[in-house]
């Protein structure tokens, strides 16, 4: 991985920017949601696609520029990785969440030392958990510019909890009363369902399904350009599902509408076949495909009880608030 990294025990270096004297800078913890389809923080959400250019491309100014190579944000995801950390890719989408949550928060200072919340699906949890955590660890500090300004951080602790719990954090009076409870977490690529019981986390029970939007969206795709010659994008499902202003004509409409529908349908059916029957048990719906497919899942007789985390930003908001805690102790 080419990462510019300064090491600031060289006594050259200038002394307003010594690692001693980050004691004085206030440490800034920023939550980050790794999604296969997009990036989630607390404030900001863009698509998990990066473009490399070996030039600094004209006409835009987001640009990031590290290592000599200059990165953009592109409309098309990248390809699915169940590990994020075998190339730098997710690395340099971690610096533009942070870069952004910086200048949200209005922080212009010479040196920012960072925390980073970040998580896994539960299923990966225990496997990837230390490796996750290492990839954003760097001796010293990380030297890029973003939009014209020059960022140096120090990203000193990293911490990883499993998503989709971290998305019902915020709920933990409702799940900390029930006895059982399923938490059901569609996302990019893949379908996470774990089990609560009084609201801890039974690592027993943590399956992960091939069956995220992605996998949707890529059949949905294939029937429409099958059955109505006609090529899409992913942006178009999505506005045909959140019901924005179209240019589709209507049986194409209805072809999406439909897959939907199927897709929504397989998820519940593969559930069962995990012995998680949503009729006899509630569930909570959380990630951003869950806000695509609810009116569907809400109208399944296989449905019983399901209540939904509206956000898309869940994860991130719960990672904020376990790290908080976590450092408290």
């Amino acid at each position: 991985m080419s990462i510019s990294v300064v090491n600031t025990h060289n006594e050259s270096c200038n002394e307003d920017v010594q690692i001693k004297n980050l004691e004085v800078i206030h440490t800034m913890l920023i939550a980050i949601d790794h999604g296969n389809f997009a990036i989630k923080t607390v404030n900001h959400s863009f698509v998990a696609g990066l473009a490399e250019h070996t030039v600094k491309p004209p006409m835009t100014d987001e640009v990031l520029e590290i290592g000599g190579k200059y990165w953009t944000l592109a409309g098309k995801r990248l390809s699915y990785m169940k590990d994020k950390t075998n190339d730098e890719r997710y690395f340099i989408l971690t610096l533009i969440a942070i870069a952004k949550e910086l200048e949200t928060a209005g922080r212009n200072m010479p040196f920012e030392q960072i925390q980073l919340a970040v998580g896994l699906p539960p299923e990966h949890y225990g496997v990837l958990k230390n490796k996750f955590a290492n990839y954003f660890k760097k001796d010293g500090a990380i030297n890029f510019i973003y939009k014209e300004k020059p960022f140096s951080i120090i990203i000193d602790k990293v911490m990883v909890f499993p998503q989709a719990y971290a998305a019902v954090v915020p709920q933990s009076s409702l799940i900390v009363n029930t006895p059982r409870i399923f938490i059901v977490d569609i996302g990019g690529y893949t379908t996470d369902v774990l089990l609560l019981k009084n609201g801890k986390l039974d690592f027993q029970f943590c399956r992960s399904l091939e069956s995220g939007v992605i996998t949707m969206n890529n059949e949905i795709i294939r029937k429409v350009n099958s059955y109505h010659d006609m090529l899409l994008e992913d942006e178009h499902i999505s506005d045909v599902l959140c019901g924005k202003d179209i240019f589709l004509p209507d049986d194409v409409v209805e072809t999406i509408k439909g897959a939907t529908k199927q897709h929504a349908s397989n998820i519940l059916n593969q559930l069962r076949e995990l012995q998680v029957d949503l009729r006899s048990n509630p569930a909570i719906f959380v990630g951003g495909g869950s806000i695509l497919l609810r009116p569907f899942l809400e109208n399944s007789p296989m449905v019983m009880r399901g209540s939904f985390v509206d956000s898309p930003n869940a994860n991130a908001l719960g990672y904020e608030m376990l790290g908080r805690t976590q450092r408290l102790r």
